[in-house]
């Protein structure tokens, strides 16, 4: 079985020590990628495919866990997610998350006993993903394989919304009303009611209502604590919607969501990690 693994670690020293160390442990595991930063990490991810990827949880750019979320985003259907598993600091309240969700965790320094732990479990997981042996010409192995498959992926999805959640701001400050959007001299006072959506755009996230286009200097992780997450539902890393703003969603064979909007004509994409918004009562 051709097992292959990206590390994703801004410290060359414990990147290079991991390498040796799951050398060891793992010698048929050939590490196809090491990269410094979150971005990388993602890019090498998707254009690789490996079976696991090491991501360390603070890195430059996008830390760890963001840098999973877009590749749960962003993965091409019909082919197998990778493995996760997080490397970080001692953290208490990480691992405590870790632990709840099942998430294979490795704390640093990575000792050889506790690698060894997440290696035995990952072959397993990796000998589960596998399909088995076909017993006969009529027996459905494909059809098994990409059921697994997409059950794998779906327990995955539910871990990294569970992560995503308990990493957000435990005190959240009071909800906002009015966004206050300043163009030269002229400051806007739009009523949160009035947004339709919030829309990342580098450095800044647009205020989309029926009418008007607006910029804040704000980033969306920034703005999200602020909002009521019963009326704004992030559908995407990039993008939060007023549910009472959304007319109908449709479900793509790649598993993301097609919105169409009240009041706007453009549609929005939800990601396959927050597809499970929008199921039928």
């Amino acid at each position: 079985m051709n097992v292959t693994a990206l590390i994703a670690e801004d410290e060359p020293l414990l990147a290079d020590g991991l390498k040796a160390e799951l050398a060891r442990a793992w010698p048929e595991l050939r590490i196809a990628a090491m990269v410094g930063d979150g971005q990388s990490a993602v890019d090498q991810a998707l254009a690789l495919q490996p079976s696991v990827c090491f991501f360390d949880i603070r890195m430059p750019g996008l830390s760890g866990l963001e840098a999973a979320q877009v590749l749960a985003e962003d993965w091409p259907a019909g082919t197998t997610f990778p493995l996760l598993v997080f490397v970080t600091a001692y953290d208490q309240y990480a691992l405590q998350a870790f632990e709840a969700q099942a998430v294979d965790y490795l704390v640093k320094p990575v000792t050889p006993a506790r690698l060894a732990e997440c290696v035995a479990r990952l072959r397993g997981r990796l000998q589960a993903q596998r399909p088995a042996p076909a017993p006969g010409p009529a027996t459905p192995t494909g059809a098994q394989a990409a059921s697994q498959q997409a059950e794998a992926l779906e327990q995955t999805l539910g871990q990294l919304r569970a992560l995503l959640g308990a990493a957000a701001v435990p005190s959240a400050p009071a909800r906002l009303e009015v966004i206050q959007a300043q163009v030269g001299a002229m400051v806007h006072l739009v009523p949160v009611d009035e947004v339709i959506y919030f829309e990342a755009a580098d450095k800044y996230v647009r205020v989309i209502t029926a009418t008007h286009e607006h910029l804040i200097r704000l980033s969306l992780r920034e703005l999200l604590p602020q909002l009521d997450p019963q009326r704004f539902w992030q559908v995407h890393r990039g993008t939060v919607v007023q549910a009472r703003c959304i007319a109908t969603a449709r479900r793509e064979d790649s598993g993301k969501v097609t919105l169409t909007l009240r009041g706007r004509d453009e549609t929005l994409v939800a990601s396959r990690l927050y597809a499970h918004l929008f199921k039928g009562m």
